[in-house]
């Protein structure tokens, strides 16, 4: 049997975490590393490591609770926005082996960027290359 994940072991409450919300199938609770004030992080109850093995009606749990929370977030630390973001993948800087949603809010002037500037060397791609892409991806 696999190790659980921090997230696991955080739902068993095996370690401590600050648990905001909690639904059947969901939690979130404050990022330990916070990126900024109100950092919170969502996760599945169940480990799924990567968010296309979310069965359909989980996914749907986990962007309830996201969509429920954002503005609840904002209010509670007087956030501008909130930047929403889900690291899948190694490659993508997924450090743990379990879905897991970031909520950052955001702040006037707090000169992090929008999500492209995580993009440092962005592709310059012809329109054949893009009219490939959105073939390719056409479902």
């Amino acid at each position: 049997m696999a190790s659980k994940t921090i997230f696991e072991k955080i739902r068993d409450e095996e370690i401590p975490a600050r648990i905001i919300h909690e639904t059947e199938t969901t939690l979130a609770f404050l990022d330990a590393h916070p990126l900024a004030r109100g950092h919170t992080l969502v996760v599945p109850k169940e480990p799924y490591e990567h968010l296309q093995d979310l069965p359909a009606d989980l996914s749907a749990d986990l962007f309830e609770t996201v969509h429920e929370l954002t503005p609840t977030i904002e209010e509670a630390v007087d956030a501008d926005g909130t930047t929403i973001g889900i690291n899948n993948g190694e490659a993508a800087g997924q450090e743990v082996p379990h879905v897991h949603v970031h909520m950052i809010p955001r702040f006037e002037g707090d000169d992090s960027g929008p999500i492209h500037a995580i993009a440092l060397d962005s592709p310059d791609l012809s329109e054949a290359e893009l009219d490939e892409i959105a073939a390719a991806i056409d479902a």
